[in-house]
């Protein structure tokens, strides 16, 4: 699944998450939007989602998740792995085309309609058309530098921007505290 428009990268490091997401949407070959909040806040702060993909399918599958997270508050690989059950069963969410990156205290999770929940060995997830340039750039910070998590974020999210058309400088950044 060749998804565009948008890119969301998240980070691990020290005792922070960091996920953020630029603000750029895309119609065809037309800048539709360049301040869209695609990073949200869940179950009272304490979890951060990213999406990239189709809009309305990414809306959908975020309130999913938020389901799921109403029903396993304080799991949640539970919650991405019943999601992506449910994405990859149902007839209806299997034709969405989005992805999910979820981070909390502990776990950092992409979840896919194939029914993936994959977490990175490093913590550190990008998708969208700028993810891999993201993920490339952090990887990098992350070993070379004395960066905060969020500042990484930014950072590589500048990097991808200055690459893939579908992504800007429009960036949010949101920040966790993580637990060992």
């Amino acid at each position: 699944m060749e998804l565009h428009a948008t890119t969301i990268l998240s980070v691990r490091r020290g005792n922070k998450v960091a996920m953020g997401g630029d603000g750029q949407v895309t119609l065809g070959t037309t800048v539709m939007k360049s301040d869209a909040c695609k990073v949200r806040r869940l179950n009272e702060g304490r979890v951060l989602c990213g999406f990239a993909g189709g809009a309305a399918d990414a809306f959908a599958l975020l309130e999913r998740f938020e389901e799921k997270m109403r029903d396993y508050p304080a799991n949640v690989p539970r919650a991405a792995t019943e999601l992506a059950k449910d994405w990859r069963m149902d007839r209806a969410l299997r034709r969405l085309e989005a992805l999910l990156a979820v981070a909390d205290g502990k776990h950092s999770l992409l979840i896919s309609g194939t029914g993936d929940v994959i977490q990175p060995t490093d913590g550190v997830i990008g998708i969208g058309s700028g993810g891999h340039y993201a993920i490339a750039a952090a990887r990098a910070l992350l070993a070379h530098s004395d960066l905060s998590a969020a500042e990484i974020v930014r950072r590589s999210m500048e990097i991808a921007a200055d690459i893939d058309i579908y992504t800007n400088r429009n960036i949010v950044v949101e920040e966790l505290e993580a637990v060992s």
